[in-house]
This record gives C-alpha cells, sequence and structure tokens, in this order.
C-alpha cells in the first residue's frame, strides 16, 4: 500500500508539472488574464473536471505560477550571493542574477511584476516568496558595516512607515537604512521592467552599462 501511494503521488506530481508547463505556455501567448484551465485541459488532452482536482479555480493556478516564479527568481538571487565575496561584490552578484533570470522568463517576470491580472487578488501565500530577493539584499547589509552617504532626514510618515516595516523583518537595522534598500530595490525592479519592456529603445539599449553603472551606485547609496 505505501508503495501505491508513493507511485500515485508521482503521478500526480508530474501531471501537476505538466499543468503548469503548459500554463507558463498560455502565459507566453495570452498573458495573465488569458489564462483558461478549460484551455489547459484541452491542450493537455484532459477533462476540465479532472484539471479542476489539481487547481480547483484559475486563480489557484495563478497563485501557483506566482509563488513559483518568485521562487525561481529568489532561488537565482540566494544561489548568486557567495558569502566568501566581500559584500559589494555580493550585491553585485544578487542585482546580475536577478535580471538575468528576468531576461531569460520574461513571462514569467511579467506575471509578478507587470501589471496586475484583472479580477485576481494574490493571496498571504505569494508574501514570504516575494520577499527573497529583497531578502537576500538585507542579508548583504547585515553582514556589512555600512557607512551610506549624507541625506535629509525622513519625514515622519515615511520615518513610521519605514520602522512598522523594520518591525515585521524583525532585523536590527535602521529606518533609514531600510528606506534606502527600499529605493534601491525599486530601483532593481524598475530598471529590468523599463529593459524588457523597451523603454530604453534609443536612449540605454543595450542596457547593460547602464545597468552595471545604476548597480554600483545603488551599493554606494546603501553604504557599501
Amino acid at each position: 500500500m505505501p508503495a501505491t501511494r508513493t507511485a500515485r503521488d508521482r503521478a500526480r506530481a508530474e501531471l501537476t508539472r505538466e499543468i503548469k508547463e503548459e500554463a507558463r505556455r498560455q502565459l507566453a501567448e495570452a498573458g495573465g488574464a488569458g489564462l483558461s484551465l478549460r484551455a489547459v485541459a484541452r491542450e493537455l488532452g484532459m477533462v476540465s473536471s479532472a484539471l479542476y482536482r489539481y487547481f480547483p479555480s484559475r486563480d489557484h493556478l495563478l497563485t501557483a505560477l506566482i509563488i513559483d516564479a518568485y521562487d525561481a527568481i529568489g532561488a537565482a538571487a540566494e544561489a548568486a550571493d557567495d558569502h566568501r565575496f566581500a559584500p559589494r561584490q555580493r550585491w553585485l552578484d544578487i542585482w546580475a542574477a536577478t535580471r538575468a533570470w528576468a531576461r531569460a522568463h520574461p513571462h514569467e517576470y511579467a506575471l509578478i511584476y507587470g501589471s496586475p491580472i484583472p479580477g485576481y487578488q494574490a493571496p498571504q501565500d505569494t508574501v514570504m516568496p516575494a520577499a527573497r530577493v529583497a531578502m537576500a539584499l538585507v542579508h548583504v547589509i547585515r553582514s556589512a558595516h555600512v557607512t551610506p552617504p549624507p541625506a535629509p532626514p525622513l519625514p515622519a510618515e515615511l520615518r513610521a512607515q519605514a520602522t512598522t516595516l523594520l518591525g515585521a523583518l524583525g532585523n536590527d537595522l535602521t529606518p533609514d537604512l531600510i528606506t534606502r534598500m527600499l529605493i534601491s530595490w525599486t530601483q532593481l525592479f524598475g530598471m529590468i521592467s523599463f529593459e524588457l519592456n523597451g523603454q530604453y529603445v534609443g536612449s540605454v539599449d543595450p542596457a547593460d552599462s547602464f545597468f552595471a553603472y545604476t548597480t554600483g551606485q545603488m551599493a554606494d547609496f546603501v553604504g557599501l
């Protein structure tokens, strides 16, 4: 009986993988808003009712794909973080790996950092996977003795928001430093999104030099 259950589990895992692969293919053609369980089932030669046993709704399938994408880009960032290197080099490597993953998986990147999907509300399950790249950068900062350059004091509202965020993260950074981290994190994904959406055409295309230069500037900004 245990062997039978194991075989059944393997079969279920394999079909789940095939469903996700077909869904990702549809993402490339129609985007998240165009994803259809019926179309996925049809391409796999399944009846819709059978697919519903794996993903009860389109939103359940979208959530699985979103978590997979966040985990994949997060894993790429974490794998690039070689603790044998100095913190600044680790920062540069994480930024480069994040961009490389996005360029290699543009449709999955668009699913997590593109336009919101009408009618879809991401559940709490996506929060931790979504934070993996940011947390990889936070770990670099925490391992370093950073000395950020002078900057104007934070407005009261922003300081309160940063303090709340620090409480949720449970780390020992300052409100000023976590705000700089937020600015740099926004810059990272803003640059990637601009590049993938062709916003740099006619200015800094290809964006390799601009990306590398800005990565260093943001390292300076956080004090590395």
